[in-house]
């Protein structure tokens, strides 16, 4: 029997240098990206956006009770000349003791019009919802969150 020469081929590989420069290289990477994206700024975006729904949900539900009930306003709405938090009552969470504040439990009775009100994302209070809703002399309804993020003005709705 004749012998075959085997020649064993080594492929070269990576060394152990190469494999942590690259990874080096993708935790830099990595961290310019997170700096770009900047996820507090993203999150308090986000909380701005659910406040502007919530107010435009209130005002919407609002607007539709004072359709149904001939022009009449739940009662504890203020009238006022703006959402100004001095001189507003802030709205009462569906459930609570709403002592102070302005009950807006009408729209929420029996789910007719909203299932229940929407709550600022970080300033709620155990009552309060963090959200305003005043009415003008003339029947316009306005409702605010105050509590804005990144230096956004308050966020008003006016119906």
């Amino acid at each position: 029997m004749k012998r075959k020469n085997l020649k064993i081929k080594l492929r070269p590989g990576f060394t152990l240098l190469e494999v942590l420069l690259v990874v080096a290289i993708i935790a830099v990477l990595a961290g310019i990206v997170i700096v770009a994206l900047n996820p507090g700024k993203q999150l308090a975006d986000t909380r701005n956006s659910q406040r502007q729904s919530d107010i435009s949900t209130i005002v919407n539900a609002t607007y539709q009770y004072l359709i149904d009930h001939s022009g009449t306003l739940p009662a504890s709405i203020q009238v006022a000349t703006g959402c100004n938090t001095e001189d507003t009552q802030e709205i009462c969470k569906t459930g609570a003791t709403c002592t102070g504040l302005t009950d807006l439990s009408a729209l929420t009775t029996n789910q007719e019009y909203i299932v229940s009100m929407p709550s600022d994302p970080s300033t709620a209070t155990t009552n309060g919802t963090g959200y305003f809703i005043t009415k003008s002399g003339n029947g316009r309804i306005t409702a605010c969150a105050p509590s804005t993020e990144n230096g956004k003005p308050e966020i008003i709705v006016t119906k």
